[in-house]
């Protein structure tokens, strides 16, 4: 799986080609079970939720349906009142109609999207509230399996891609194109690497029994100078990068930043 990724990858970037030497290869999977309607639903849903109460809430929306996911017509004539008994904030529940508007109508072609280009499937999808660029990348790439997807805004490729190019800051977008460039057209699976960065001991911060690290930096006289190092990046165990669930199936990134994968996107 992901063979010809791998093989390039490994020849276009020396520091790829050495985190896929310690994660070893990559699984990342495409949810293909339902429909892009299904599927977004369940992402707006999820958002700015822990996974077992948006699992919980989604839910019970399916079984206003008998169990099962709706089409944007059933949601569409479901009396609010049932929906927010289910959980969904009033929030929510206006971008659930606004896909299902969306997707009747046609404006959103949800039945046409895998004949579109990358760039034209984000423009559909962005015009529904609640759905976001960030949002639009992960559809991409964990429903569709686009192969050449760099997720700009999502904090946990950013944060990997500190760390593993050792940059003193988060890469910018136009950063992050640059040192992507040679990854084409597999930056799908070099992203993936990138949130399994995050899981490598090297990434961990070294435990200071409550004192701060201390870096000593030279004066042009030589003498030193004591400044306070903050390196690695906290990463709670129970929410292993690897596991976390988002949209309802295994997601490669992080919850360590859920400010960023759980924003809010509606207008």
């Amino acid at each position: 799986m992901h063979t010809a990724a791998l093989e390039h990858l490994r020849k276009a970037d020396p520091v790829l080609a050495k985190l896929i030497e310690q994660a070893g290869d990559c699984t990342l999977e495409v949810a293909g079970d339902g429909t892009h309607f299904h599927y977004l639903t369940r992402a707006i849903v999820h958002q700015q939720l822990a996974g077992a109460a948006a699992r919980t809430i989604h839910g019970r929306v399916l079984e206003i349906y008998g169990g099962r996911a709706p089409e944007p017509e059933e949601l569409l004539s479901t009396p609010d009142r049932s929906l927010r008994r289910a959980g969904l904030s009033g929030q929510k529940l206006e971008y659930l109609r606004d896909l299902a508007r969306r997707a009747s109508s046609g404006d959103v072609p949800l039945h046409t999207l895998d004949a579109l280009t990358d760039d034209e499937i984000i423009t559909a999808l962005i015009r529904v509230k609640g759905i976001g660029r960030w949002t639009a990348h992960m559809f991409l790439m964990f429903r569709l399996g686009r192969p050449d997807i760099m997720p700009e805004l999502d904090y946990g490729v950013r944060k990997g891609m500190q760390i593993a190019y050792r940059l003193r800051k988060l890469p910018t977008p136009t950063r992050m194109a640059q040192l992507t460039a040679a990854w084409a057209p597999f930056r799908t699976v070099g992203s993936w690497y990138m949130w399994r960065v995050l899981e490598l001991p090297s990434a961990r911060p070294k435990r200071n029994h409550g004192r701060v690290h201390k870096k000593a930096k030279k004066r042009p006289d030589g003498s030193s100078i004591r400044c306070d190092e903050n390196a690695g990046v906290l990463i709670n165990p129970q929410n292993s990068p690897r596991g976390t669930r988002i949209f309802g199936h295994v997601y490669g990134g992080s919850q360590s930043e859920s400010r960023q994968m759980f924003a809010v996107e509606g207008r």
